[in-house]
């Protein structure tokens, strides 16, 4: 099982009161949250291993090279200036900020494998290790982006979070063909063609969801779309699509780098046995005293396996 952390502690953050504190007042919303989301997680799918990817950085400069409108909107304004000027800075409110180092320090303690990679993503962490596995994974996430890794010979699920982590959506390649009307594994070449705002990635102008749908069934994949377009075929273009995507053929060079998830990032050895007893309980015990955090770590120390 694949955790995409940083979704679930921003759905946790916005959840959970943050009337929920420490005993020092500090906000610990995000922190409880996430624990009860891994308990409920393991109680109901008991996985045998388990990663928690985090993001090293949020906004990649080889995707930001390529599309420079790549996530812009999300980089913080205002008083948070200084620092954008050294190096863009997400715009993360300001609560949740120092509870990003607790619920680290809780998941190492834990023993939960954390895992990033300097220059990628959440989202390249789990593409690589879902690559790299043989056996079935199950990737937790609220991003849709991610519907990309679906497939259902292995099989990879997506277990979406949009509907609560209680009310999982499954999402397989029956999920992604019903919803979109496109074959089960070409997510990322459909949401190349018809954008997606959330991350600002422009997509090919005046082409939406059911053209590039179209497109996408009628050729395949977006590989084929271009070749197809590139030998002058016709045939299967739906009216007006054909210029549209030759006047996006820059974009469409370069787009493909930016929506996949990377499957080849350098990652650290590490064992993602989910544990049976915490790593380190003294550092465990440190936590919940200081952060009030005895109801949810207990009963995330109930779900493990023992």
């Amino acid at each position: 099982m694949l955790l995409d952390t940083p979704s679930l502690y921003f759905r946790a953050f916005y959840g959970v009161p943050d009337s929920v504190t420490a005993p020092d007042g500090m906000p610990v919303n995000a922190v409880r949250g996430l624990i009860d989301m891994i308990a409920t997680l393991v109680r109901a799918h008991s996985p045998t291993r388990m990663a928690a990817t985090m993001d090293a950085d949020w906004r990649p400069a080889f995707r930001v090279a390529a599309i420079p409108t790549y996530k812009a909107h999300r980089v913080a304004q205002g008083d948070r200036s200084a620092r954008v000027a050294q190096g863009d800075e997400e715009e993360v409110p300001d609560t949740l900020v120092p509870q990003i180092p607790v619920i680290e320090q809780v998941l190492d303690a834990v023993g939960i494998a954390r895992l990033e990679a300097p220059g990628f993503e959440a989202d390249d962490v789990i593409g690589t290790l879902t690559h790299r596995e043989d056996g079935p994974v199950d990737i937790v996430t609220g991003d849709r982006d991610l519907f990309q890794l679906v497939d259902d010979a292995r099989p990879v699920r997506v277990l979406y979070t949009a509907r609560g982590i209680r009310n999982l959506q499954i999402v397989d390649e029956a999920f992604v063909t019903g919803k979109y009307g496109i074959p089960g594994r070409a997510y990322a070449d459909f949401a190349t063609l018809r954008g997606d705002p959330s991350d600002g990635l422009p997509g090919v102008a005046g082409v939406g969801e059911k053209t590039a749908a179209s497109l996408i069934t009628r050729f395949g994949s977006l590989e084929a779309v271009l070749a197809a377009l590139d030998a002058g075929v016709t045939e299967g273009f739906p009216a007006g699509s054909r210029t549209r995507l030759s006047a996006a053929r820059d974009y469409l060079s370069v787009a493909p780098a930016v929506v996949e998830a990377s499957s080849d990032v350098p990652l650290p050895a590490a064992d993602l046995a989910l544990p049976g007893k915490p790593r380190d309980p003294e550092a465990l015990v440190r936590l919940a005293d200081r952060y009030g955090l005895d109801s949810p770590l207990n009963r995330l120390l109930d779900a493990l396996p023992g």
